[in-house]
């Protein structure tokens, strides 16, 4: 199985390239943020719970992400892999996911890590925020989700570093020459 983690702060292009890596891979795309905004369209009480964070640009709690990885995953019958995009965040996260992977006999097989400098993150952002009416893609909301993502979540790339599964790939640019980077590393990690 190929599972992927696509990584990068908030507006790297993580849901953009893993729809593309879905199409010319045939794995399934765990977005954890898609999730999440099913469940609070729904006005499910997790929807509800989550929210709450999601207003203030706080995570999720680890306990109520990996409950659902855990569902999605046991879900999906006929797949190729995952490519997680949203999860995991934190270093209690990623120990989860090796867990929640090793029970069903998998593991991580790459770490993609999308780099892009602030200024485009927040352009990005503050864009869709104007074209899909997204909430939470307002500069306050903006800046302290990228404060989260350097406080709590950058530190997963030493950890991933560390376990020889980190590749950055600069996020910026030709949508193709993005994808054919991320392509030669995934096509290097299967063999």
């Amino acid at each position: 199985m190929l599972n992927i983690v696509i990584f990068g702060a908030p507006g790297s292009g993580k849901g953009t390239q893993s729809e593309r890596i879905v199409e010319k891979y045939g794995v399934t795309h765990i977005s954890t943020g898609d999730v999440l905004r099913a469940e609070i369209k729904k006005g499910t009480e997790l929807g509800q719970t989550a929210q709450g964070y999601i207003e203030q640009g706080q995570l999720i709690p680890d306990s109520l992400m990996i409950n659902i990885l855990g569902c999605v995953l046991d879900s999906i019958k006929e797949s190729k892999g995952v490519i997680f995009d949203g999860f995991p965040r934190t270093i209690p996260q990623a120990e989860a996911l090796d867990k929640l992977l090793a029970e069903r006999g998998q593991k991580v097989t790459v770490m993609i890590d999308l780099e892009v400098p602030e200024q485009i993150l927040i352009a990005r952002l503050i864009n869709r925020g104007k074209q899909t009416g997204r909430a939470d893609d307002n500069e306050e909301t903006i800046k302290k989700r990228l404060q989260v993502y350097h406080t709590q979540t950058y530190p997963l790339i030493e950890w991933y570093k560390e376990k020889n599964k980190h590749y950055a790939v600069k996020g910026y640019g030709e949508l193709d020459d993005i994808l054919t980077d991320i392509c030669a590393i995934i096509d290097t990690a299967q063999k």
